[in-house]
């Protein structure tokens, strides 16, 4: 352990637990000892091999992290919080001799950067802000507050001083589905005794009795991180500068400190299986589906190439009822064979959301997956054409590496950037609705999917950006940048020492 042991700690999910355990082999690859810090319910969800490097190794919290969003939640974030502060601030003070502390933290943004920075500042310990999500998402946040207020008319676009022309704001990029969809709900709750939650992408309250805000901020607000990595000597993004170039520098610039993209931070295996289908379970814990891998592969196999559309929103946000109900009745419309992922407890209700007698309408042409959907393997399959997405960032880049073009379908938080990044800067993809991303028609899927799906041209881009910054296994450039940030901490860690 030449350069000391650096302490990860992603927000709760596993979106984020994902891209920080590949952070931590990236950091270990550097010859430091990187530590993982996670809550007692996510520690299952780490590779039994993680813990077989000496380089790597994992702190468990003795509580339950919480799942954002739901009644009651920003209760039991705040008691997490607070759990997790207690717990740190005992593992340091055990640590009485500097040599035995970390030589650095590096905090997950999303979440817990804020207080977490608070604990490991009074033991000394320097800290390093960490973006799971792109540096588009993060740079138009900051640019668009930078802008404000803003008074955009319809049919106007306004330029972001700094940022690529194309990813100028316009009226609709001032939409924002979550909070209009919760405001709605809200309304229609008063006085029922509803609940708020206070992570970015899901409510928080704007004061008392007022309507919730959803988060992260939009276009004209101020971004959530703004102050609370004021006292991070850095920040690492979870993309590369051949992905996310201009944003990048974009932070470095406004920001006065460094900005390293080190990722895509995807799983080792990703890399190096370029051209050939992708198995989850060689990857991923297995979780529970009413399918098999092997069940998807033969249907997929009975396609013609690039002819399927892949419909998933993620494992933790979706649509509402209504929406699904819109959903399910414009692929049955569509021509397109289909799959669809759909995850328990969509559509807000326990038992979920499921499109009865869809699969018999539609007979051959689909496929529905309940539960846990093979991912990367169906992205990597090449009857694959098509990636209907709300754009989470590990969505995103795991299409973007297997050249499949996105109909964008946004809904909250950062996903509405990284859809502007796909469509407008990448230029691989088409939102599901050019006017209204809150009230998307039943007309502008079928015809949406109809686009996409038959523009080879889209196709072909898709594929080119793979092969650009994918094909060549895990991105130089992110390489170039692990070694910068383990330069700097080389460096502080030095001056600490003297």
């Amino acid at each position: 352990m030449a350069g000391g042991e650096i302490w990860v700690l992603p927000a709760f999910g596993q979106g984020h637990l994902f891209p920080c355990i590949e952070l931590c082999k990236l950091i270990a690859s550097r010859d430091y000892k990187a530590t993982l810090v996670v809550f007692s319910n996510l520690s299952s969800s780490i590779p039994s091999n993680f813990r077989d490097d000496p380089l790597t190794d994992v702190v468990v919290v003795p509580a339950t992290a919480p799942r954002p969003g739901g009644e009651g939640s920003h209760h039991q974030m705040e008691q997490s919080k607070a759990l997790l502060a207690d717990f740190l601030e005992s593992l340091l003070s055990d640590r009485s001799e500097r040599s035995t502390r970390p030589v650095c933290a590096v905090l997950d943004v999303l979440i817990i950067i804020g207080w977490a920075a608070e604990v490991f500042d009074k033991f000394g310990v320097r800290t390093v802000g960490l973006f799971a999500s792109g540096g588009c998402s993060v740079a138009m946040e900051l640019a668009a507050w930078k802008a404000s207020p803003l008074d955009i008319e319809p049919g106007e676009t306004r330029l972001l001083p700094g940022l690529p022309e194309e990813m100028g704001l316009t009226v609709s990029d001032l939409k924002r589905r979550s909070y209009l969809v919760r405001l709605r709900k809200w309304g229609q709750q008063q006085g029922s005794g509803a609940g708020s939650d206070s992570g970015p992408g899901s409510s928080r309250p704007s004061g008392p009795g007022g309507p919730p805000r959803m988060g992260p901020p939009g276009p004209g607000e101020k971004p959530y991180w703004v102050d609370t990595t004021e006292s991070s000597i850095a920040l690492v993004i979870n993309t590369c500068h051949d992905l996310d170039g201009p944003f990048l520098e974009y932070l470095a610039n406004q920001l006065g400190k460094p900005v390293w993209g080190v990722g895509p931070l995807l799983p080792d295996r990703y890399w190096t299986s370029s051209g050939s289908l992708l198995r989850d379970r060689e990857i991923r814990p297995n979780k529970q589906s009413n399918v098999t891998e092997e069940d998807i592969i033969r249907w997929l196999d009975s396609k013609p190439r690039g002819s399927v559309i892949y419909v998933s929103f993620g494992s933790s946000v979706g649509l509402t009822v209504e929406e699904y109900d819109t959903l399910a009745k414009a692929l049955e419309e569509s021509t397109w064979p289909f799959i669809w992922a759909i995850q328990p407890g969509s559509g807000g209700s326990e038992e979920g959301y499921y499109p009865h007698g869809l699969e018999a309408r539609a007979r051959e042409r689909a496929l529905i997956v309940t539960g846990w959907a093979p991912q990367l393997l169906i992205l990597s399959h090449p009857s694959t054409g098509g990636f209907l997405s709300h754009c989470g960032w590990n969505s995103t880049v795991e299409a973007l590496g297997r050249g499949v073009p996105f109909l964008a379908w946004p809904i909250r938080g950062d996903q509405f950037y990284n859809a502007k990044l796909v469509v407008h800067h990448l230029k691989v993809g088409y939102m599901v609705s050019d006017h209204d991303p809150v009230m998307v028609k039943g007309e502008e899927i079928v015809r949406g999917i109809d686009k996409l799906m038959s523009d080879e041209e889209v196709k072909e881009r898709a594929v080119k950006v793979s092969s650009d910054v994918f094909q060549g296994g895990f991105p130089a450039c992110a390489l170039a940048d692990l070694d910068a940030f383990r330069s700097f901490i080389d460096q502080k860690n030095h001056v600490d020492l003297r």
